[in-house]
């Protein structure tokens, strides 16, 4: 059963397994239908909405919107389009099994969710100086919505919006918006953070490896959220966390990844290797090295579920469902809610309590269910004792990685606030003081990595000492423009 509250409208839909047109009826008659309703009057000061719904038991479903919404520059109005035709564009291969793979994956699905009423192309593995040209080629063939999905489009992807106002642009991993022009990504160092507590746990040597494509603040808040948590459990059990880095200076370039693996195995003793990058060379050669000498090198997979290419060696993961975000943009365009004159505060910055990502190493897409924990190392995770520093109390290693996960997924307002630039200033609150018997209402979740004590340095000079006081939790601005290491980690540079 999907429930859909809006103003004075409750929309009920049940839908059976067999119904598979209902689905598709079903969600864009209510997010449609529902959100237009409400949000193109309230929002913009539409005109008029006419909703005819008719939801049989045979699962078929009939809908007539009619909307004009007044939106545009001195008031002129604005209709949704009827039909969104979306393009995306790559930085690598759509079969990279990571980055890209997963950017069209979920282009796929809004491909099919929709119907007819949206439709996609896309082209992969575009330089990035050539982003603004593909962009125009699009535009040029009746495209009204571009998503560019790498860091370096985003000056090219900014010119563009600049010269076509009546197109809309998503920038994925950016900071630069536009009247026309929003941004968005799913960020993931939550799930490192849990994926260190495990390294922290099952690590003989105490070193652990990171492979990273550019040290940019993404990917930095990735190296510290694991270094974080692996020093959270390796302290408790005796071990000297360090965390060895070397960046490789490429996206996708399998033979960097695996040279830069085995120069952190082999110099420098790692037996965990976590990285950002978006091939699967790191798994295939940690495989590898299981099946012809039995060294057992601990690995996250990156983006992708990636336990298929390595069910020896790799534990657990991060998984990243774009879907979610290309379905909330998609329908809102359709709704009249996003329009080319209202995009300069969309922000999206999903994290675990979303569901655009997720903790584990495999997916079954036909159960949906999630492997957070490759089986094989779970006995040894469930024997190993900890103390959660929050509450004191002694629990197995594997209970603590899973009570983690559930305190940071559970944040039951900050979705609300996860969506506008505006309003990223909430997101680091705990709680707040309501008044009343509820008194301490909560906003984000339980915990947080980045909470401070943390002692770091500048990634570009050492020599600058960081410091973060106890108790404070570090903002959406600090982490999306974090430029420092925490002081277990040694950043090798290129090469190492």
């Amino acid at each position: 059963m999907l429930l859909c509250y809006f103003p004075n409208m409750l929309i009920e839909v049940y839908y059976m397994a067999s119904q598979k047109g209902l689905l598709v009826g079903a969600i864009i008659a209510i997010i449609i239908v529902g959100v237009a309703g409400f949000f193109a009057g309230q929002q913009f000061g539409g005109k008029t909405t006419t909703v005819t719904t008719t939801v049989g038991a045979g699962g078929a479903v009939t809908t007539t919107v009619t909307t004009t919404v007044t939106s545009g520059p001195g008031g002129a109005s604005y209709t949704p389009p009827e039909q969104v035709k979306a393009a995306f564009i790559y930085v690598g291969p759509v079969g990279d099994f990571g980055w890209t793979y997963m950017h069209d994956l979920g282009r796929r699905v809004i491909d099919k969710l929709f119907g007819d009423k949206v439709v996609t192309a896309y082209s992969e593995s575009v330089p990035e100086g050539q982003v603004q040209d593909e962009i125009e080629n699009y535009i040029s063939q009746g495209y009204n919505v571009i998503f560019t999905t790498s860091f370096g489009y985003m000056e090219g992807t900014l010119q563009a919006a600049k010269n076509n106002p009546n197109v809309m642009f998503f920038h994925c991993s950016g900071y630069l918006r536009y009247a026309n022009m929003g941004t968005y990504f799913a960020d993931l160092y939550q799930v490192y953070y849990l994926n260190g507590l495990i390294a922290g746990a099952l690590t003989k040597t105490g070193h652990l490896g990171y492979v990273a494509a550019f040290t940019i603040p993404e990917v930095v808040r990735h190296i510290n959220a694991f270094a974080i948590g692996a020093k959270e459990i390796g302290e408790q059990l005796g071990k000297d966390i360090k965390v060895y880095v070397i960046e490789i200076g490429a996206w996708y370039n399998p033979e960097k990844a695996k040279a830069a693996a085995e120069t952190l195995v082999n110099q420098y003793n790692v037996d965990a290797i976590a990285y950002t990058e978006d091939s699967t060379a790191i798994i295939e050669y940690a495989e590898q090295l299981y099946q012809q000498t039995g060294k057992q090198i601990y690995v996250f997979s990156h983006y992708s579920p990636g336990y298929a290419y390595g069910p020896d060696v790799v534990v657990s993961g991060q998984i990243v469902r774009w879907e979610v975000i290309y379905t909330d943009i998609a329908a809102k365009i359709l709704a009249g809610i996003y329009t080319p004159y209202n995009l300069e505060n969309v922000d999206y910055w999903y994290l675990l309590n979303t569901g655009a990502v997720e903790f584990g190493a495999d997916i079954n897409y036909t159960t949906n269910e999630v492997m957070h924990i490759n089986p094989k190392f779970i006995n040894e995770l469930k024997s190993i004792t900890v103390t959660d520093k929050l509450t004191g109390q002694k629990m197995s290693a594997y209970d603590l990685i899973m009570k983690r996960y559930e305190e940071m997924k559970f944040a039951p307002l900050e979705q609300a606030l996860q969506g506008q630039a505006n309003t990223h200033i909430y997101e680091n609150l705990t709680t707040i003081d309501i008044g009343g018997k509820e008194k301490k209402y909560w906003v984000g979740p339980v915990f947080d990595p980045f909470t401070g004590p943390l002692d770091g340095y500048k990634k570009d000079n050492p020599n600058q000492k960081v410091h973060i006081r106890a108790g404070v939790r570090l903002s959406h601005d600090d982490l999306w423009n974090i430029d420092w290491f925490v002081d277990w980690v040694q950043y090798l540079g290129g090469g190492g």
